[in-house]
């Protein structure tokens, strides 16, 4: 009995693990699209953003899982990557946008108002 509870313990770790990769790929093959089919640097900033925190973060705990399951390896090193990259990608990405407008880059505005150039003016 306790040999059939550790095999679907086993089966739903696996699961769990699976779907943690599958997730983090999708994530970062859908960015990939977004960067090469988005009109403008701020919607390309968006995706790329999305993608490397929300994809590497799916990879990156389903690898940590992985280890720690199969191989009983406690790695350090993933957790400090997972949480350098949820901490620096959208700190980068809007650092990069600021600095993109700030230059006179402006935003597709098809539908939508350009929400930062009228806050400046109200401040100026």
């Amino acid at each position: 009995m306790l040999l059939l509870i550790e095999t679907w313990i086993n089966i739903i770790i696996n699961i769990v693990i699976i779907i943690a990769l599958l997730s983090g790929t999708l994530f970062v093959l859908s960015g990939s699209i977004g960067i090469a089919r988005f009109p403008d640097i701020y919607s390309r900033l968006h995706a790329a953003t999305k993608a490397s925190t929300l994809g590497l973060a799916g990879i990156l705990i389903g690898a940590f899982l992985f280890l720690y399951v199969e191989h009983d390896i406690v790695s350090g090193k993933l957790l400090l990557s997972l949480i350098f990259i949820l901490l620096t990608a959208p700190v980068s990405a809007h650092m990069i946008s600021r600095a993109a407008h700030k230059v006179g880059v402006k935003p597709i505005t098809k539908n939508r108002r350009d929400e930062y150039e009228e806050a400046l003016r109200e401040n100026s």
